[in-house]
């Protein structure tokens, strides 16, 4: 058996609702396991779609069910202009329809054939260029677009118009698409009219209804991150699988809500005790080395000390030595 663990919740709950909970799979996935009878309850295969499992009762896939979710496909695409990233109109072209051997970038262990039902996680329209997921797993599905997916995506966007500080504040939270209020976005200048957008949903061509709202017209538009996946030297045009282990720090950063921003840490500002009266701290505001700090004995004078003895101090006459004699070496 592939992955085997018993159940130790309060409530009976549906087996494909497990699954999806455990992150094993989505519940159409589990309905499909579930259908071909390679899943098994305390030993016995189960034929029911809607079955509840109870508590300490052990829920177990076999190594097929195990292989079949193995070999789903998961990728990468920097999407050019003027391809779509979902299904197309007449004439459009779909991204799917470039993934092959000659557009791959490095190695990949399969090629995605027709038996493979790719599906990309997230949109990206046709006059957008950049990173593009694509996918047939469902866990990995909801994590980055299901309704509950806050998952950071990095936009970088370059504009026509006037860049000022209260249309920054408006993008960052004040707007409303579809009778709805749009997540807080962190929107910052990169240079000149390019902003760089971190965003946790995705509406339908959100950012270029975004800057419609306030005056700006997006000329190019660029997604270069998602979670902890960038284009990082991806050509365009270009795809390449994605690991297991980057899958899995997908499904980390869905769930603990990183950001790739990192938060400069508060440091509170040193004490300074006011000046004595009449004495002002030179330019700058820093204090001479070793000032405040109290002598650690009489102070030297500049003029040296005289010679001659104190009164009533006994003198002392100084003798002077004769050379030493050598004895010759034999």
């Amino acid at each position: 058996m592939a992955w085997t663990k018993t159940y130790s919740g309060t409530e009976p709950m549906r087996v494909n609702k497990w699954l999806a909970t455990e992150g094993v799979c989505s519940r159409r996935e589990a309905d499909a396991l579930i259908e071909k009878g390679l899943v098994k309850i305390n030993g016995e295969v189960l034929t029911e779609a809607g079955y509840k499992i109870e508590d300490g009762q052990t829920l177990s896939l076999t190594e097929k069910a195990a292989r079949r979710l193995d070999n789903q496909l998961s990728l990468m695409f920097h999407k050019p202009i003027g391809i779509v990233s979902g299904t197309p109109e007449p004439g459009e072209i779909p991204a799917v329809r470039l993934i092959n051997e000659q557009s791959l970038s490095g190695r990949a262990h399969a090629i995605p054939g027709r038996n493979n039902k790719l599906a990309p996680l997230g949109r990206l329209d046709k006059d957008s260029r950049g990173l593009l997921i694509m996918s047939e797993d469902g866990v990995l599905a909801k994590a980055l677009i299901g309704p509950e997916s806050k998952l950071e995506k990095e936009y970088h966007v370059k504009v026509r118009g006037d860049v000022t500080e209260e249309k920054l504040k408006l993008l960052r939270h004040g707007l409303e698409l579809d009778g709805r209020q749009l997540r807080p976005a962190a929107v910052t200048v990169i240079k000149g009219n390019e902003l760089k957008f971190l965003l946790r949903e995705g509406r339908n061509r959100q950012i270029r209804r975004m800057c419609d709202l306030v005056d700006l017209r997006v000329l190019d538009l660029m997604r270069v991150r998602i979670g902890p996946l960038s284009l990082a030297g991806l050509p365009e045009g270009k795809w390449r699988p994605i690991s297991a282990r980057e899958r899995d720090e997908l499904l980390r950063w869905e769930a603990k809500g990183f950001s790739a921003e990192p938060t400069a840490p508060v440091i509170a500002a040193p004490v300074r005790r006011p000046a004595p009266a009449g004495k002002r701290p030179p330019a700058g505001g820093k204090r001479p080395l070793g000032a405040g700090k109290k002598p650690l004995g009489k102070p030297r004078s500049d003029t040296p000390p005289s010679s001659k003895p104190k009164p009533n101090e006994p003198k002392f006459k100084r003798t002077k030595l004769t050379p030493r004699k050598r004895t010759p070496i034999k």
